[in-house]
């Protein structure tokens, strides 16, 4: 059974970290949180929204979300998996933020079998992560921030441990709507393992911008994604989306993830084709206190993703 049980962690490892090549632990942590990252092609540090859950994405960001700020969010994924998540922000002074925040990612239950195929039982499988984020202003268009967070993981009788963080800096120019971020996500490591076998956190070394055209309802964002992985020629880090600026309570938002796109392709007669994989859409409705967003996308070939975010400030 215990290499049934090992075999099965090896393939949902697989799966979460599309395709790479090298082995990594903890790769739900690579899923987005919040919707419009989502819309915006899944990899976004710069959006200056006042959205509790860009603190999953760049901590330095949580400087521009509203004090008291908590949010609730869930994500279809691929069949038989329920992952949800949610924030809470607080104002530390007027210069600091605090935030705290929990994701949590079920792989169902499988069936348990022994060496000749037979089944013996059923087993499930899951991932859980809980975090705290601080963000401090350096100075009116500068702040930095830190997220450490605690991941567990669990499948049958065994478990892992880790702890993470994440380090980020953003630039903001109110007067220019320019914003300049980098962030390196996931560092750290395993403190237990799967049977002292030890796995690297998916570490992510990532570079963004975002600019709003002067006078126009067109705001656009480039990213750099995975630089501490050349195994890729540039052109498959990069994330590219736009937003469209209907209102301040109302924009819509589309993106495209390289790398996704690349990794999702499948062959057929007539070539390869990712099925749509790499592109996103979204759009969220901001109420002064009630925001709601949403977006759609493929993370694996067999099926759509739906992210839905609900934020609230007391």
């Amino acid at each position: 059974m215990k290499r049934t049980v090992f075999a099965t962690l090896a393939m949902l490892s697989a799966l979460l970290a599309n395709g790479q090549e090298s082995q990594t632990v903890y790769n739900f942590l690579r899923l987005p949180v919040s919707a419009h990252v989502g819309a915006l092609g899944g990899d976004n540090i710069t959006i200056d929204d006042d959205d509790p859950t860009v603190i999953f994405h760049n901590p330095a960001l949580a400087n521009n979300v509203s004090d008291k700020t908590m949010n609730l969010n869930m994500m279809t994924y691929m069949q038989g998996t329920v992952t949800a998540s949610a924030s809470l922000v607080r104002a530390a002074g007027e210069r600091a933020t605090c935030g705290v925040s929990a994701r949590f990612l079920s792989y169902g239950t499988m069936a348990e079998t022994n060496s000749y195929g037979e089944q013996t039982g059923d087993f499930s499988a899951k991932d859980i992560s809980v975090g705290g984020t601080f963000a401090y202003a350096l100075s009116n268009t500068l702040s930095g921030g830190i997220t450490v967070k605690i991941v567990t993981s669990y499948i049958g009788q065994y478990s892992s441990l880790g702890v993470g963080v994440d380090l980020g800096l953003n630039y903001y120019d109110a007067e220019d709507q320019l914003s300049v971020s980098a962030v390196a996500r996931n560092l750290g490591g395993q403190l237990t393992a799967y049977e002292d076998d030890f796995e690297r956190m998916p570490l992510d070394l990532q570079l963004g911008v975002t600019k709003r055209l002067v006078g126009s309802p067109l705001r656009l964002s480039a990213s750099l994604v995975r630089l501490n992985d050349w195994q890729y020629g540039i052109g498959r880090h990069i994330v590219v989306g736009a937003d469209i600026i209907l209102s301040p309570q109302l924009y819509l938002a589309a993106g495209y993830n390289a790398l996704r796109a690349i990794e999702m392709k499948i062959s057929e007669e007539d070539g390869s084709s990712a099925h749509g994989a790499g592109l996103s859409i979204g759009a969220g409705l901001l109420l002064q206190r009630l925001k709601l967003n949403i977006a759609y996308a493929k993370y694996h070939v067999s099926a759509s993703s739906l992210l839905l975010n609900l934020s609230y400030s007391l």
